[in-house]
């Protein structure tokens, strides 16, 4: 039987490779008649200049710094909005509501009914029944934006300054900021992932009365109400579906719908206060990864000049369609977005439950909001491309050897070609179709940022989705700018160049050996100076001192992270002052960036690098891949255990490590930097939890508290 089995193989094996080396010489044969036609029409040696072009200069250097300018001169947009003195956030709403009028703004999919949907298994989900997009014109927008503020002033919503914003994304988040902004107010935006203690801080640091946020989030308060004692109104959006229980709140706090406040603004007379450009729009309070969450002053100035910069060095097409789920309260979607509000690019709002076909809140059979809005470009975090590479290697895996032989040689084949600047239409339409269909067929580019993107993932996703992928690198304190990839550029690993409102300086660290005089490229801790720059902090005199100082009457920002400028101006973070630990033998490892190379390993879902300064080696927490961790104890015959138990078994802890170790070999790390044991964490990390922030940036500090007796296990072992 046995011996039987293992022929089939054999033979399946052989026609396999038989097939595929009959593709290649038939690919051989298309490449000889084809090459000319391609050479003419696609001018490859274009885009490899286009790509290798010089993208900043050095305007200083000394022995421990060097400052960078960007080469490229201000795009139309800017221009034009110099020209006309746009230089507020309301002046821009007013500006785009006359030019883009009737044209579709926010679209928000409409929501049925909710049904139950009996599983394979017997389990009983509810799911959405839902309907088309229904869209808010330029003018709409513009319109409910002015009565909500009118509304806000007519109810005595406006005695305090500042106003929180703490809600999903959607419509009525954008709506809500710039009726704000039309009567000077400032929004504080607080992340909905926070726990308890952290949404209390913020509220009661800015000092508000009045809270806007959604039905959803609204129960939230029975508990919070008794954390924030100044909150006396709570203005919650409405859901599709669902009538809101207003019953069982404190005493005393008036709950007021949405709806009713544009109601009362819509036959109001209040007329606005306009800001001025140094005026503060936002408080937005940082994801806190290292501590309690700071609030970033954001004036109008910050984001306009920010709205500049991304208009400057990303193509914007006047068909495109934006998908909009990340956060509002992240710096980088409400930048994002903004610039699609004044670029007149429609906004479809989604989320992560209804987002593709396969969502969890989807029936069976209906369409995700991505197959029914067909977006051209959207916003990602790392470790969402990282997990849409991963389903991609997963889906090709189940797919059969002969798929998956098929499908390498395609992705090898692209690749190739790729890198000598030709596109492959052919390949794109009959192997990688498939994959683009998953968000929608129609996505042209994806903007990356958040964190540094694994060069891996960046071309999988790239090759696979068939799609422009923009990493950028920004922070909040520097409102979401600070360097963007040119869309020429066809390298992975960097975050780009300096955009052209800031400089971007390196600055010697010599205690981890990082400098300016480096070769073959300097290297050094990144500060920022430009119009982007924040103030500083809200309240924290001492740490706005500490991290942010003026110069040639520029604002700049000690941003903690470590650079390497590349010969054409582009920039590649390397490291992070706080991810830095000394080991016992003397050595620097950076978490990091350890943890970015060990993330491509297909076991792994997440992990946390932790080194001890007494310890001569680093060990890891590591949430695994379901799917794989089950392949990694079939293969050492475990089977019929749940995932807890496969995860507390010191067998399979053993091969996972065993993965890490042949992973971290082929990323070339140190013997150093590979963990020497791990801990498989069977939770996923989620913002809830207080593990990972908003953008799914890990919470070093949160993790190793929670976790520090298996720390103090594997160490032990």
């Amino acid at each position: 039987m046995c011996s039987s089995s293992l022929k089939k193989r054999e033979m399946e094996s052989f026609w396999i490779s038989t097939a595929i080396h009959a593709i290649k010489a038939l690919s051989y044969v298309y490449d000889l008649l084809t090459f000319p036609v391609y050479l003419i029409l696609q001018r490859p040696w274009e885009k490899r200049k286009a790509s290798r072009r010089i993208k900043a200069r050095p305007i200083s250097k000394s022995e421990n710094s060097i400052t960078y300018r960007s080469v490229d001169s201000p795009g139309p947009m800017h221009i034009r909005l110099e020209r006309e003195k746009v230089q507020t956030l309301e002046a821009v709403l007013l500006w785009v509501s006359k030019i883009h009028g009737d044209k579709k703004c926010l679209g928000t999919r409409q929501i049925l009914a909710e049904e139950d949907e009996v599983q394979p298994n017997g389990r009983i989900f509810k799911k959405y029944k839902m309907g088309d997009y229904k869209w808010k014109s330029y003018v709409d927008v513009e319109r409910l934006a002015a009565s909500f503020s009118r509304g806000l002033v007519e109810s005595g919503l406006n005695v305090r300054k500042n106003i929180v914003i703490f809600a999903e994304t959607r419509a009525e988040w954008m709506i809500a900021a710039h009726a704000c902004f039309k009567q000077n107010l400032t929004v504080v935006t607080i992340y909905t992932t926070l726990g308890d203690e952290a949404i209390a801080h913020g509220i009661n640091e800015t000092e508000v009365d009045t809270v806007i946020t959604s039905h959803e989030l609204l129960p939230k308060f029975k508990r919070l109400l008794q954390m924030v004692p100044e909150v006396k109104n709570i203005i919650y959006m409405e859901d599709q579906l669902k009538p809101t229980d207003t019953k069982g709140y404190k005493e005393g706090v008036r709950l007021i719908p949405f709806s009713d406040i544009i109601k009362v603004g819509n036959t109001s007379k209040v007329v606005s206060v306009s800001p001025k450009a140094e005026d503060t729009a936002i408080i937005m309070y940082t994801s806190g990864s290292t501590g309690v969450p700071k609030g970033v002053l954001l004036s109008h100035r910050n984001i306009m000049a920010t709205l500049k910069a991304f208009c400057d060095m990303v193509e914007i097409r006047s068909d495109d369609v934006f998908l909009g789920f990340l956060p509002l309260a992240h710096v980088f979607e409400l930048l994002a977005e903004s610039v699609c509000l004044l670029t007149g690019v429609p906004i479809g709002y989604s989320s992560p439950l209804t987002m593709i076909d396969s969502s969890s809140k989807i029936q069976r059979g209906s369409k995700g909001d991505a197959s029914v809005l067909h977006p051209t470009c959207l916003t990602a975090v790392p470790l969402i491309l990282d997990r849409i590479s991963k389903g991609i290697n997963e889906k090709v895996k189940k797919s059969g050897p002969f798929k998956q032989a098929i499908f390498n040689f395609a992705y090898h084949y692209k690749l190739k070609w790729t890198k000598r600047g030709y596109s492959t239409p052919l390949f794109d339409k009959y192997i990688f179709g498939a994959a683009r269909q998953i968000l929608g067929g129609q996505v042209r580019v994806i903007l990356s940022g958040g964190a540094p993107l694994s060069p891996d993932t960046h071309t999988q996703v790239k090759l696979c989705l068939c799609v422009i992928v923009i990493q950028g690198y920004g922070l909040t304190e520097t409102c979401s700018c600070a360097t963007v990839m040119d869309t020429y550029d066809r390298s992975t690993g960097r975050v780009g160049a300096p955009t052209t409102v800031c400089d971007i300086r390196l600055e010697n660290w010599e205690e981890a050996g990082y400098r300016v005089t480096n070769l073959p490229n300097p290297r050094g801790e990144i500060v920022i100076g430009g119009e982007n720059v924040s103030s500083g902090y809200y309240k924290l005199p001492e740490k706005t001192k500490e991290d942010f100082f003026q110069e040639d009457g520029r604002q700049w920002f000690r941003t903690g992270d470590i650079g390497e400028v590349h010969p054409d101006g582009s920039i590649e973070i390397i490291d992070r002052k706080k991810d830095l630990v000394k080991l016992q033998i003397g050595e620097y490892v950076s978490l990091g960036k350890v943890e970015a190379e060990l993330k491509t390993c297909p076991v792994v879902e997440n992990i946390c690098v932790y080194g001890d300064p007494s310890k001569s080696y680093t060990v890891a927490l590591i949430v695994p891949n379901h799917h794989t961790l089950e392949e990694i104890a079939a293969n050492l015959g475990i089977t019929g255990k749940t995932f807890e138990e496969l995860c507390n078994d010191p067998k399979v802890e053993k091969a996972v490590l065993q993965e890490l170790v042949e992973q971290a070999k082929k990323c070339q790390l140190q013997k150093f930097e590979i963990p020497g044991a791990v801990k498989l964490c069977p939770e996923q990390w989620s913002p809830d939890m207080g593990l990972v922030t908003a953008a799914f940036k890990l919470k070093r500090k949160a993790v190793q508290e929670r976790y520090q007796h298996e720390i103090n296990r594997m160490y032990a072992s």
